[in-house]
């Protein structure tokens, strides 16, 4: 019996997770190859050299309250590189001010009016006080936009100057349009339960506060040597047939197996295989799907994208930043001479991390919103000259940078929109038709690396079950 031989297409954290998970089920004889269309792997993994540090300008971290990527890591045998943040705080730029941002908030949601006094006027903090004698809240198991939601129980403030920056910093998008189930699931689990004001469904979801001279554990971590060296690690331990810079064209079903085109249209070259993880971008995979499962293309298309730059600066030794780790700035912000903002917010990395904190200051400004395609048109040089000019404004920083790295991530950020769960539902149902196929990737429950990694285990699994349970009959 001829050895199995299973494609994945797509080369960021989810196709490499999912091809070391299927080495592990399919074991040492199985063929896997993985098909990129760029000239690199990692996707929005992306670790540069930036004045002499590895630095990464892509995800800068995972989340440690999942477990999945810190479980990968200690499987990998590379834990010992694993880093956590230093526990300076970050602030928020909104209403013209710059303030720490509050605690006791689920992604900026308020468990107590108190909780976000600072950062409110007083007519914003009343209507937060005023919130639970409002009519309860009742969704009967419906989506809603988060910014319909927080708009109608607590005004407009809460939205633009808290959940508004921080889910744009996940999702580069707007609580407009953002829906409530897959952007905040903890909250509307809390409301389906029966609970109707919105601060009490918060104060739900929140962890016990620490007690006193107690540690707080980690939130994030991330690898001393950029996150790369996840991808690294994975492409060693997948034993996988990396073939980059090849576009996939086109699926097609062929009686025992499936057979890929890829390459160039003129010269098209064919790889005949048993099974196939998808771990592709929304508009990728809706392409690839278009024929061979039109039902889960069309809810693909669904699935809109926003792009997003990074702006990576080396600041000389020596200068004065901020004993904090960040600013995020709502939409709207202005300069003191009315100048609007360009960044929608900064990593002080030199402050955030202890293992960078050593000759020149790194800093990172994230650029792009769903929509702001005209922003993104501008030059590098460009780009670096409004982010400065930001920072100038934020901090007093004018120094110039010693080095500087421009990275695009052109419809890198899947938007979840309202009814995005049962977008997912449509697609996963339609996939599993198809035999030996399944998809991975930041498009479905999460963008995160954790949530990447159970989408590609899961992924894995499914056409492992289906290929071995074959070849049993």
């Amino acid at each position: 019996m001829r050895p199995l031989h299973v494609a994945v297409i797509g080369g960021g954290v989810s196709g490499l997770a999912a091809a070391h998970r299927l080495r592990k089920l399919l074991g040492p004889s199985a063929t896997i190859t993985l098909v990129e269309q760029s000239d690199r792997l990692g996707g929005k993994l992306s670790t540069v050299e930036l004045a002499g540090h590895a630095y990464d300008v892509g995800t800068e971290a995972f989340l440690v309250r999942r477990p999945e990527a810190a479980e990968l890591i200690l499987e990998l045998g590379i834990s010992a590189s694993v880093v956590h943040p230093t526990g300076v705080p970050a602030t928020i730029r909104a209403g013209g001010r710059t303030k720490p941002i509050p605690a006791h908030t689920l992604m900026g949601v308020p468990a107590s009016a108190e909780a976000v006094r600072s950062v409110l006027s007083d007519d914003g903090f009343r209507r937060v006080e005023a919130e639970p004698a409002l009519p309860p809240i009742r969704l009967d198991g419906a989506d809603v936009a988060v910014g319909t939601l927080l708009h109608e129980r607590f005004g407009p403030e809460v939205g633009a100057r808290l959940v508004g920056p921080l889910l744009g910093g996940v999702y580069a998008g707007s609580p407009k349009s953002l829906g409530l189930r897959a952007t905040m699931p903890q909250l509307a689990t809390a409301l389906d339960s029966g609970i109707g004001s919105l601060l009490a469904a918060a104060a739900t979801t929140m962890p016990a506060p620490p007690q006193a001279r107690a540690k707080r554990p980690p939130v994030f971590g991330t690898l001393a040597g950029g996150l790369s060296g996840l991808i690294d690690a994975l492409e060693r331990a997948s034993a996988a047939q990396v073939r980059l810079g090849l576009p996939v064209r086109a699926l097609s079903w062929r009686d025992v197996g499936w057979r890929l085109e890829i390459g160039s249209a003129s010269s098209p070259e064919y790889l005949d295989v048993d099974g196939i993880v998808l771990a592709v971008p929304a508009p990728s995979a809706r392409k690839l799907l278009g024929d061979v499962a039109p039902a889960a293309a069309k809810r693909y298309a669904e699935i809109d994208v926003a792009s997003m730059a990074v702006v990576a600066m080396a600041l000389p030794p020596g200068t004065e930043l901020p004993e904090r780790s960040g600013v995020l700035i709502a939409e709207g912000e202005r300069h003191r001479d009315t100048t609007p903002f360009t960044a929608k917010a900064f990593t002080f990395s030199s402050r955030k991390w202890a293992h960078l904190d050593d000759g020149p200051l790194l800093v990172r400004g994230s650029v792009g919103r769903f929509g702001q395609t005209a922003l993104l048109q501008r030059s590098d040089a460009d780009l670096v000259k409004v982010v400065r000019a930001d920072l100038a404004e934020l901090t007093g920083v004018t120094a110039a940078p010693i080095d500087t790295v421009v990275t695009r991530w052109g419809g890198g950020l899947p938007q979840y929109g309202v009814g995005h769960l049962d977008l997912v539902s449509g697609i996963e149902h339609a996939v599993a038709e198809l035999p030996g196929v399944a998809v991975a990737g930041a498009s479905l429950h999460g963008v995160g690396v954790p949530a990447c990694i159970a989408t590609a285990d899961a992924a894995a699994a499914r056409v492992a079950a289906h290929l071995l349970g074959r070849v049993q009959r």
